[in-house]
């Protein structure tokens, strides 16, 4: 008599399925991975675009050396300031939408609770179900539920614009700081080739993290990194060339 075959494992139901976000928290990865992932890109291609430009332009190394420091320092900046005045009009529209709906609830709890019921029939509930779930979200944070049910907010996950202009400031630097150290380093001969291959490298590798974290498809954001990225050094590097030849500089 043959073995019974062994049944495979049926999905717990209290497990979520894997790759997808159930905690809640994918809004706030996605504001790091922009601040961070992206901010380390723009670093590495606004840099290396400058300094192999003023390389194929001259080969004096104070030169390259100052303009790289200058973009790092520049751009770092720029993207702190810029991430710091975007999420500040972001966090200051999620406070005010906080303040009213608390303002709301406490003047009339009542047709509150029944906007909140009916935002679940929206949903396709029956009306004694979403009256159920309307009261019983309301009895456990009224508030809560009715930021994350109308409004797609969380009150505790209001982003601080501190926070993302230093991961921008940061991210920028330390994506900055790898092409300067691929130009200056290396001899005169292999300055500029040497710089290409670290930089698209570093691309490829930002590209793929950044299409992980956010779900993406890897070879084709990978893709589109490096050939943005390639197009931009060779676009510099040409005009350089044709200024430093034709001596303009």
């Amino acid at each position: 008599m043959s073995e019974p075959e062994p049944r495979a494992a049926e999905p717990s139901a209290a497990e979520p399925h894997p790759g997808e976000a159930h905690t809640g928290d994918l809004s706030s990865r996605l504001n790091w991975l922009r601040a961070g992932v992206l901010g380390a890109n723009d670093g590495i291609v606004s840099t290396a675009s400058i300094v192999v430009g003023v390389a194929g332009a001259s080969t004096s190394v104070p030169a390259i050396a100052t303009a790289g420091i200058a973009a790092l320092v520049g751009g770092a900046v720029s993207m702190a300031l810029g991430e710091y005045v975007s999420v500040s009009s972001q966090s200051d529209s999620q406070r005010a939408l906080i303040e009213k709906e608390r303002r709301e609830l406490a003047e009339d709890p009542d047709a509150e609770l029944e906007e909140l019921t009916r935002l679940w029939q929206d949903r396709g509930l029956q009306r004694d179900t979403a009256e159920r779930v309307a009261a019983e979200l309301t009895d456990r944070d009224a508030l809560r539920a009715h930021l994350t049910t109308e409004l797609g907010i969380d009150e505790d996950e209001v982003v601080s614009p501190w926070h993302a202009a230093g991961a921008s400031a940061v991210a920028f630097s330390v994506g900055a700081l790898l092409p300067l150290l691929a130009i200056l380093l290396p001899p005169d001969a292999v300055r500029v080739p040497v710089t290409f291959v670290v930089v698209l490298l570093a691309l490829a590798l930002t590209g793929a993290i950044g299409a992980k974290i956010g779900g993406g498809s890897v070879p084709r954001a990978t893709i589109r990194v490096v050939v943005g990225g390639a197009l931009a050094l060779a676009a510099t590097f040409l005009i350089g060339s044709l200024l430093g030849t034709s001596g303009v500089v």
